[in-house]
C-alpha cells in the first residue's frame, strides 16, 4: 500500500512511524520535517499528504503534529479526505470501520511506541462497514465535499 506520511517535527515517534510502516511492507512517501527541503508547517505538510490520497497517488496517509488536531483539520480541508485523529486502537478501528477514514492523524505528544503499533494494527485490520447507515453517512460527508467545492466556484 502507498502511504503518505507527514509530520511538522522530526520527532522520534514520527521516525518510528516511517520505520514501522516500511517494516509492514508499505511504500512510504514522507512529507514535511520527514523530507529534507519540504515545507514542515503542519498545515502545508498535512495538506500535501492528504492531497496525495485525494489524487490517488497514495492509498492512505498518516498526518502528525504535536496534538494531531491541526494535522487532522488541514487534511480534512482536502475534498475526498476523511481524516480521523486517533489516540487509541479502538478509535482507529471505529474510524476505519464506521467512517471509512482514509487519513490517520496522530499526536506526536501522546503517541508512544507501543500505542503507535496498537493504533496501526487496528487501523490496518479494520475494513469499512457495509452497513447501509454507515455507508449513507460516508456518502453524506462526500456530498459536503462536493457542496464546498461547488460554492468556491461561484
Amino acid at each position: 500500500m502507498r502511504i503518505s506520511v507527514s509530520s511538522d517535527m522530526d520527532e522520534p515517534v514520527a521516525r518510528l512511524l516511517l520505520d514501522e510502516l516500511r517494516r509492514r511492507g508499505h511504500d512510504v512517501r514522507p512529507h514535511g520535517a520527514l523530507r529534507p527541503g519540504a515545507d514542515a508547517q503542519w498545515a502545508a505538510c498535512s495538506e500535501a499528504a492528504a492531497r496525495e490520497v485525494a489524487d490517488g497517488a497514495a492509498d492512505q496517509a498518516v498526518v502528525c503534529c504535536w496534538t494531531g488536531t491541526g494535522a487532522s483539520i488541514a487534511a480534512n480541508k482536502v475534498p475526498g479526505v476523511r481524516a480521523a485523529l486517533c489516540t487509541d486502537a479502538a478509535t482507529a478501528d471505529g474510524a476505519r470501520r464506521w467512517n471509512d477514514a482514509n487519513v490517520l492523524a496522530l499526536s506526536l505528544r501522546l503517541t508512544s511506541e507501543p500505542l503507535l503499533k496498537e493504533i496501526l494494527d487496528a487501523w490496518f485490520a479494520a475494513e469499512p462497514s457495509d452497513d447501509p447507515e454507515d455507508r449513507q453517512n460516508v456518502a453524506h460527508v462526500g456530498r459536503l465535499d462536493a457542496t464546498r467545492t461547488d460554492s468556491r466556484r461561484s
